[in-house]
């Protein structure tokens, strides 16, 4: 059996020598911390950096999130992808600017109650903003400790040995630094499929070490293929505007704005697609015309192959859709939050002119 105080220093030396220069390090305030967490859920350090940056320089606090517009807030996050994080992270503002007094908790308990807040966000955010001893389990500290336990399985019951370890060595000092070091060993040194345990302040008492084949631990997850769909859409053009939709907020991307279309039939020609719906949408016929181009993109669950075409109405008609909907200028789509995949296909119109 390993000496626990011992381990514990040898994490805090190492990590007060190698530990990563990140923006959300230099801020004890929970806000920052906990806005940081939110962004990099299944989104790389290096794409969050500038996000996280800019949206600080235009939300400083978490009254200035409360009192933004959700909209307004979703075109701050467009880009970084896994909207329901901004989405949940406005409600959980709200809720504590009414029900706090403007206080993010401190205790367990009330904070994972906040919308979005799941046990991994509470025990980082507590942890490092105010040195509760709650280990924070993600990705990388489960890697690190499955090898250092030698256990080839995640099970839940494993999973609890990890945490009882883990919260073992914050019993000592710094339970935040004692996170933010495991993180960082997974992150820089104990990889997926490259490791580095010459590096390792955990290298001595590691067990898989001892098997010379610490990368098989833990046994990895398969990953079924994603599915892939074709999809149409339709830029409808009326008195030089565009018509757009807003995505359900309870789907996929929702809350965001799209042109109308979806999903091909089989059997369907991409035409008899287009048509019908942009008829099941919008109620309206239209006219279809010249082909703008097509992209593709990768989700997280499912890729997309998006072909789009210019549009006009039918004369006479009026959009009746369900969708709140708007007949926007070209210069107003900046205003909007679009997917990702929307902006694939702007940069083929920015090279067209737009022109329908």
């Amino acid at each position: 059996m390993y000496n626990t105080n011992k381990i514990s220093k040898q994490l805090l030396k190492w990590y007060n020598k190698y530990q990563r220069d990140l923006p959300w390090r230099y801020t004890k305030d929970p806000y920052k911390i906990w806005l940081s967490e939110i962004m990099l859920q299944q989104t790389q350090v290096e794409t969050v950096i500038p996000y996280y940056i800019k949206w600080l320089d235009k939300y400083p606090t978490i009254k200035n999130v409360a009192e933004t517009d959700e909209t307004i807030l979703l075109k701050s996050w467009e880009g970084l992808g896994y909207y329901n994080r901004c989405r949940n992270f406005k409600k959980a503002a709200v809720n504590i600017m009414k029900e706090h007094e403007g206080q993010i908790p401190t205790d367990y308990d009330s904070f994972i109650k906040m919308p979005g807040v799941g046990e991994y966000i509470a025990a980082a955010v507590l942890s490092i903003a105010h040195d509760k001893p709650h280990p924070a389990l993600d990705g990388n500290i489960i890697r690190v400790m499955s090898r250092f336990l030698k256990q080839k399985k995640l099970s839940p019951y494993n999973r609890k040995i990890i945490k009882n370890h883990v919260q073992m060595w914050m019993e000592f000092d710094s339970p935040g630094d004692i996170n933010q070091a495991l993180m960082d060993i997974g992150s820089k040194i104990c990889k997926q499929n490259q490791v580095l345990c010459y590096k390792c302040p955990l290298e001595n008492s590691c067990a898989a070490v001892l098997t010379q084949f610490p990368e098989s631990y833990p046994t990895p997850k398969q990953h079924k293929p994603i599915p892939n769909y074709d999809v149409v859409t339709g830029i409808i053009w009326k008195n030089n505007q565009l018509l757009i939709l807003r995505r359900d907020k309870k789907n996929h991307l929702g809350g965001l704005w799209e042109f109308p279309g979806g999903k091909m039939k089989n059997g369907e020609t991409q035409m008899q697609t287009l048509k019908r719906e942009i008829k099941e949408e919008c109620g309206i016929d239209i006219k279809i015309g010249k082909e703008i181009g097509s992209i593709k993109h990768t989700y997280s669950h499912f890729s997309i192959a998006m072909t789009s075409f210019h549009c006009t109405m039918i004369n006479g008609q009026e959009v009746k859709t369900e969708q709140p909907f708007e007949w926007i200028k070209l210069s107003q789509i900046k205003d909007f939050p679009f997917p990702k995949a929307n902006h694939k296909l702007f940069a083929i119109l920015n090279r067209q002119d737009w022109h329908d």
